[in-house]
């Protein structure tokens, strides 16, 4: 678990719309792995390359690649992962795709026509070659022996209005569902805000910084972008905020250079968190990631594409809610926001 940070706390930068809030956020970083990493290699430098791989049972990264790299551990690589033996690979990169070389497997990448950085790597089993032998199985294991791949999946936690609290409780705390936690969360946002006039203005808040706190310590309103930065910076941690209507991903505190991650999901209306869970009922489920874990990140992006497919999220556009103090029927954020700057009626449930 997180303990809380030390030192200042975090504001938010005006550089693009987020879900879940009248703030700003940084722009969408979506599964992309930055800057590749420089390595020595023998009195020179050897970039770095990262790759998606997609296979039919789903989408993976590849790292630890350099254009030095033997196309033999590529194809190492993607059998340890797909399950699909070296001899049995069809390899396709481009658009269209093209089939790659893999008949000298002690070529390098760097002479193959794929790009460092960006290149999608599709992987098929060519079914016309002789199949594996049971004993080389995803993850180099004999099938009777080997794990299931952890899966990531959703915590579904109560709609009280708190959810974005109560979520990001959850994850920083290891897996504790905690409903109760959120009103001391929302105090905590009221002190850091109150604490630095200046920055959470009326320009940043939306409203005065007295009217905010007031605002944000009262248990029927919404937390989003503006609250999930102040946490961000608070716990020390990435706060990566996947939507199920855009299918993206927004990270809070990206390049404040922390080293863990934590991962929710959005529909819109509703936050819940984001946990990986193992075969093994023993372990624990892990809801506290590395940063540089871009497989998360991709698996967080398939859930949202899968919950969009299955119409899993809200249009905040479109979907109706009902003023719950005057009853009065309204369509989309627009209209909510209106209606509450007229009456100052903010509490709204789903229809």
């Amino acid at each position: 678990m997180f303990g809380p940070a030390k030192g200042s706390h975090f504001g938010v930068r005006a550089e693009a719309e987020c879900p879940g809030g009248g703030g700003v956020c940084h722009p969408a970083a979506g599964t992309k792995a930055g800057p590749a990493a420089v390595r020595p290699m023998g009195g020179r430098t050897d970039t770095m390359w990262r790759f998606r791989c997609k296979a039919k049972d789903g989408t993976y990264v590849l790292q630890e690649l350099s254009s030095r790299t033997r196309v033999r551990e590529l194809q190492g690589q993607i059998a340890a992962i797909t399950g699909i033996a070296p001899d049995c690979q069809r390899i396709l990169v481009g658009y269209p795709p093209e089939c790659l070389d893999l008949s000298n497997g002690d070529a390098m990448l760097g002479d193959l026509p794929i790009q460092s950085a960006g290149d999608m790597l599709i992987v098929e089993e060519d079914q016309a070659r002789p199949h594996a032998s049971p004993a080389f199985t995803r993850h180099g294991a004999p099938g009777y022996v080997r794990d299931t791949v952890p899966v990531l999946t959703r915590t579904v936690v109560p709609a009280d209005n708190s959810c974005l609290f109560t979520s990001v409780y959850y994850v920083v705390e290891g897996g504790v569902l905690n409903p109760a936690c959120a009103p001391e969360m929302r105090r905590l946002i009221a002190r850091i805000v109150a604490s630095d006039p200046d920055f959470y203005s009326e320009a940043i808040l939306g409203k005065t910084n007295q009217e905010y706190c007031e605002w944000i310590k009262r248990d029927d309103t919404w937390g989003g972008a503006i609250e999930i930065s102040i946490l961000s910076k608070f716990y020390q941690c990435e706060i990566c905020v996947v939507d199920t209507q855009t299918v993206r991903i927004d990270r809070f505190g990206e390049d404040a250079g922390y080293s863990k991650r934590v991962l929710l999901i959005y529909d819109g209306v509703h936050y819940d968190p984001l946990q990986r869970n193992f075969p093994d009922p023993d372990t624990p489920p892990l809801t506290i990631f590395s940063s540089n874990d871009d497989i998360v990140l991709v698996q967080a992006l398939e859930l949202a594409d899968e919950a969009k497919r299955k119409r899993q999220f809200t249009d905040v556009n479109r979907f109706t809610l009902r003023c719950m103090i005057c009853q009065k029927g309204l369509t989309g954020q627009a209209e909510a926001r209106e209606h509450a700057k007229e009456t100052g009626h903010t509490n709204f449930g789903e229809v």
